[in-house]
């Protein structure tokens, strides 16, 4: 394994200044962030560098949305997707194809929101804003949605926990999500990411570790990509749990759609200086992007970043395995520190005058 450490918090400093530079996160986060340990890990098989790959499922059913979408742009596209049996928003099929067929496994995390009417307060009813979002919302027990679990599953994706937007500080609604998850996935849900990025640190981070969680992937921003957060995991409790950074979410970059060379350059530029300081590289690439009609590019864009992370040497695969990986690392290194120190102790002589 290729030891990519940071053995002491900021021991890098291109993270410092990466973290001084950005003003993608805010002010307060950057701070804090700065002053905590780092994962102590090496990269499985030597690996130049790590590539995680995740997937929110926010949408999966377009629905009654496209007559909000046709009110904005392409009307008649809109609508006869409203009018349609079809769902193009449904493509756990096709990215499961595609990354078997490169040989490689992501995350999905699933998202368990409460009801407009039923769940939240009578409030919330009158903003359009949170009609257009309960419009698309969807139930994680549903027969559907339950199969393409168990598929993912089987298959050997991960499925993790997408929490709701009014979760972040609200570790019970945290609980109850992560557990109906875990009944339909028969088994437990190990990691995730908030809704929206929505994150208050460090609490969030603690609900997540305090409901059983071993890592979350939230940190980050959905208009400008790079290593805001630093180039390694951070342990925000100097313990096991872990917080991946994102590093792209795919809105974010140019739209390959009008100029795919510019968001390759883009995505090359970041896959270099993930490899150049052995950096563990989150990208988020929402299933609807999968549908060429109305995201046309990025489907191929997802197919040659992984190609050339590939060819530059990089592990690729879930948050999850990544995490295993570094823990089994992790323990190894623990033990191999307690020998030595037993070692020592053993050969040192005997200063005791006689």
């Amino acid at each position: 394994m290729r030891d990519t450490t940071d053995r002491r918090p900021n021991a890098d400093s291109r993270v410092r200044e990466t973290l001084a530079r950005s003003s993608a996160l805010p002010a307060s986060i950057a701070e804090f962030i700065d002053d905590l340990p780092r994962a102590q890990g090496s990269l499985p098989d030597d690996a130049t560098f790590a590539l995680c790959l995740t997937h929110d499922v926010d949408r999966p059913y377009k629905g009654l949305r496209s007559f909000y979408y046709a009110t904005r742009e392409r009307p008649a596209y809109h609508l006869r997707t409203a009018l349609s049996s079809a769902n193009p928003y449904w493509q756990f099929e096709e990215i499961m194809a595609l990354e078997d067929d490169l040989d490689v496994r992501s995350a999905f995390y699933f998202l368990n929101e409460q009801h407009l009417l039923a769940d939240r307060p009578v409030g919330e009813w009158f903003s359009p804003a949170n009609w257009v979002q309960h419009l698309g919302r969807y139930d994680v027990t549903a027969p559907e949605i339950v199969d393409v679990i168990h598929n993912l599953d089987d298959g050997g994706w991960e499925v993790g926990l997408h929490g709701s937007y009014h979760s972040p500080t609200d570790v019970e609604r945290l609980r109850e999500e992560k557990s109906v998850l875990e009944d339909v996935l028969g088994g437990p849900v190990t990691g995730g990411r908030q809704h929206y990025l929505q994150l208050s640190v460090p609490e969030t981070w603690q609900y997540h570790r305090a409901i059983g969680l071993a890592y979350d992937a939230t940190l980050g921003s959905s208009t400008d990509c790079g290593f805001h957060a630093g180039y390694h995991p951070i342990r925000p409790f100097d313990d096991d749990f872990l917080v991946f950074p994102l590093t792209i979410m795919e809105q974010a970059l140019p739209d390959p759609a009008s100029n795919f060379e510019d968001a390759c350059e883009t995505c090359e530029r970041l896959l270099q200086e993930a490899a150049e300081n052995g950096a563990v590289m989150t990208v988020l690439w929402h299933p609807r992007y999968f549908n060429e009609r109305e995201f046309p590019g990025y489907r191929r864009l997802y197919r040659w970043l992984i190609e050339r992370a590939s060819e530059l040497g990089a592990w690729i695969g879930s948050p999850r395995a990544l995490s295993e990986e570094l823990e089994r690392d992790r323990i190894d290194h623990r033990h191999r520190s307690k020998a030595n120190r037993s070692d020592s102790s053993e050969q040192r002589p005997n200063s005791r005058h006689v």
